[in-house]
C-alpha cells in the first residue's frame, strides 16, 4: 500500500476560495455571486480585490441562480456560492429551468455538504445533492477530496463550457494531493494499484479509503483505491478496467446510497459487468447534530466501515 504523506490539514472550502481568487487575477470574465455567506465560502479575497465583479445577493438563493444564468448571456462565467443545501434543494426549480435546460455556463459552488457540517444538524446536512444534480441533463458534478484538489477543480471548471456543480465541505481534512496537479474533469485518479478489491471513493471519503487500504494491507488484502472526483461524467472506462481485474467493488461517499456515486457505479456494472458491490454511504436517513467525527462514526462513514464492506464483498466474489 502506497504512503500518502501530508504536512497539513485544510478545509476544502478554502481550496475553492483560493481557486476563485486566482481566477479573478487570470480571467476577466469570472464573476462571483454569494447569498450572504462570504466568509463561509471563503470568497473574501475575491471580494476585496475584485469588488466590481462581485454580487452580494443576500438570502435570496433563487434570485442568485436567475442572475447567474442571465450573466452568462453577456459572456460572463458566474460562480455562485452558498451552502450545498441552499445551492440545490432550495433552488432546484431555478437550476433546472434557467441553467440546466438551456446549458448555461454557471458554476454552482456548494460548501458545507454532507454530515461533516456537524452541529448545524439535519436541516443543513444535505445528503441528496449529488443525486439531485447528476439527474439534470447537461450538469457536470464534481466532488474533490482535499484543499489542493478543490483549488485545482475550481480553476478547471472555469474552462469547462456548461453548468457545473462543485461540492466541498467545512471540516479540515488531510491535504495530500499535489499542489501542482492537473485536474481533468471526468477522469478518476488511481491512488493505489491492487488486485483483490476495487474501492471507488469520492470527497472526504477518499482519505478514509486510504486509511482503510492500510488496514486491509495488514490483513494481506491488496486494495485498488481510486479517487472518483467527477461523478458526472463518470470515468466508466477506468471503473470497468479496475472492476474486471479485482472482480469485486466497494464505493464510499458522504451521501445517501440512493443517487450518489455508488448508485452510478452500480448502474454501470449492471449494464456492463455484473459483479458483487457494497456501498459505504448513508442508508436512507437524515443526519443529526454532532461533531463531524461523531457523525461519521455513527453513520459508518469511516475506514472501519470500508474495511467491513471489503470483507463482505470479497466473501461474495466468485
Amino acid at each position: 500500500m502506497k504512503d500518502f504523506p501530508y504536512t497539513e490539514s485544510k478545509d476544502t472550502r478554502s481550496g475553492f476560495g483560493a481557486g476563485l481568487h486566482e481566477l479573478g487575477k487570470t480571467n476577466a470574465n469570472v464573476v462571483a455571486l454569494c447569498a450572504d455567506l462570504i466568509g463561509s465560502l471563503k470568497m473574501d479575497a475575491f471580494v476585496k480585490d475584485f469588488p466590481e465583479r462581485f454580487f452580494q445577493v443576500g438570502i435570496a438563493e433563487a434570485n442568485m441562480m436567475g442572475l447567474a444564468a442571465g450573466l452568462t448571456i453577456g459572456g460572463k462565467i458566474p460562480f455562485t456560492g452558498t451552502f450545498a443545501n441552499f445551492s440545490t434543494g432550495r433552488v432546484y426549480d431555478q437550476i433546472r429551468q434557467s441553467i440546466a435546460y438551456s446549458g448555461k455556463n454557471v458554476k454552482i459552488c456548494a460548501s458545507h455538504a454532507g454530515l461533516t457540517l456537524g452541529e448545524d444538524g439535519a436541516t443543513h446536512q444535505i445528503l441528496e445533492d449529488i443525486g439531485l444534480m447528476k439527474m439534470l441533463p447537461h450538469m457536470c458534478v464534481i466532488n474533490p477530496c482535499d484543499y489542493n484538489q478543490t483549488k485545482a477543480a475550481t480553476l478547471a471548471i472555469a474552462d469547462y463550457e456548461g453548468p457545473v456543480y462543485l461540492r466541498f465541505g467545512r471540516p479540515v481534512v488531510p491535504n495530500f494531493t499535489p499542489a501542482d496537479q492537473e485536474f481533468e474533469i471526468g477522469k478518476g485518479v488511481v491512488l493505489n494499484e491492487g488486485t483483490d478489491v476495487s474501492i471507488f471513493a469520492t470527497g472526504h471519503l477518499v482519505w478514509k479509503a486510504i486509511l482503510a487500504g492500510k488496514l486491509l494491507a495488514e490483513k494481506g488484502i491488496n486494495a485498488e483505491i481510486i479517487n472518483i472526483h467527477t461523478i458526472k461524467p463518470l470515468d466508466a472506462q477506468l471503473i470497468l478496467e479496475s472492476a474486471r481485474k479485482t472482480r469485486c467493488v466497494v464505493t464510499a461517499e458522504e451521501h445517501q446510497m440512493n443517487g450518489g456515486l455508488g448508485d452510478s457505479v452500480a448502474q454501470l456494472l449492471a449494464r456492463e459487468e455484473p459483479l458483487p458491490l457494497e456501498m459505504v454511504a448513508v442508508n436512507d436517513s437524515f443526519g443529526e447534530s454532532g461533531t463531524p467525527d461523531q457523525l461519521m462514526e455513527k453513520y459508518e462513514l469511516n475506514e472501519a466501515a470500508i474495511v467491513r464492506a471489503v470483507e463482505r464483498v470479497m466473501a461474495r466474489r466468485k
